[in-house]
């Protein structure tokens, strides 16, 4: 996918603002941003479901504005709601989707029997879903997303509103997806989820790009090694703040906690205790990409 000078208007709001994006063959590449950032925006224009404001979109080697139905026909999308069939079974909402893509009905029952066995529902094929768990839902639309063998599979938010157990599980999933050569293409909000998928990623923000990169490479390019997260109860934070500014490269203020990122999180702690300042608790942790979004926008991803 190769996308120059992207935009994406809605009347008087831009909610892509010419942005430029390269996606390679077998990677799994993300679009990280908090809601309202554009990613959703990016992904139906991926889809080849909304046209471009301007700028030019190539996908899968083909313009997205003159040979959408092309590419839609190698693309799998797993949609941010899923839209299954409450009425059909597991195994009906495959085959029905499939029959969409031409794809007979024979074929169509041992390629849904296969996917049903790659997320694990082979038990569930002749149930309901509408009394399917949120995970197996989901399983289900990624499931479904692979029904005509696509060459690109675009995640909206894929593990939204699951728990931890459902969440692994799906990362799983696509990490086996693409070892088997599938490129993927995901928005997510959650920090941990690029981190665990992406090779590469975007970081979104106001339908701009504001860095790009592996996530190794964001972080060691945007934060330090270690962040010292200091908790005070109610109290004010923003004196406390200043007076621990010379411990760290940088100092946040969040609502809940003061962060201070230094290369040594330890010697760091121990010189908040030195200088008098007694918090309600003390973490020291590795820096992650929620600390890349806190220095480059000043907020979190989940703002």
């Amino acid at each position: 996918m190769h996308a120059r000078g992207l935009v994406k208007r809605f009347g008087s709001f831009t909610a892509v603002a010419g942005i430029d994006v390269d996606v390679r063959a077998g990677e799994a590449f993300g679009f990280l941003g908090p809601n309202g950032a554009g990613k959703s925006s990016t992904m139906r224009m991926i889809g080849c479901v909304s046209t471009p404001t301007g700028g030019t979109l190539r996908v899968l080697g083909m313009d997205s504005r003159r040979e959408g139905v092309a590419i839609r026909a190698r693309l799998g999308v797993c949609p941010q709601q899923d839209t299954l069939d409450p009425e059909l079974t597991v195994r009906e909402n495959l085959v029905t989707y499939a029959r969409y893509f031409g794809i007979s009905r024979a074929v169509a029952r041992e390629r849904a029997a296969e996917l049903l066995d790659f997320v694990q529902l082979t038990e569930r094929a002749d149930s309901k879903v509408e009394p399917l768990s949120g995970g197996m839902k989901r399983r289900l639309t990624i499931a479904r997303a692979l029904v005509n063998e696509p060459q690109i599979v675009l995640l909206d938010e894929p593990t939204t509103g699951l728990d931890p157990q459902a969440r692994h599980l799906v990362w799983e999933r696509l990490f086996r997806l693409k070892m088997q050569g599938v490129t993927l293409v995901l928005t997510t909000h959650y920090m941990d989820e690029a981190e665990q998928l992406c090779d590469r990623l975007v970081v979104m923000d106001g339908g701009r790009i504001a860095a790009e990169g592996s996530p190794r490479e964001l972080i060691e390019r945007y934060s330090t090694r270690e962040v010292v997260e200091l908790r005070f109860g109610t109290e004010p934070l923003e004196d406390r703040a200043a007076k621990l500014a010379p411990l760290g490269e940088r100092v946040e203020v969040l609502p809940d906690r003061i962060l201070v990122y230094a290369d040594d999180g330890d010697a760091t702690a121990a010189a908040v205790h030195r200088l008098g300042v007694t918090p309600a608790s003390v973490l020291v942790r590795r820096s992650g990409l929620e600390d890349v979004f806190l220095h480059l926008t000043g907020r979190s991803l989940v703002d």
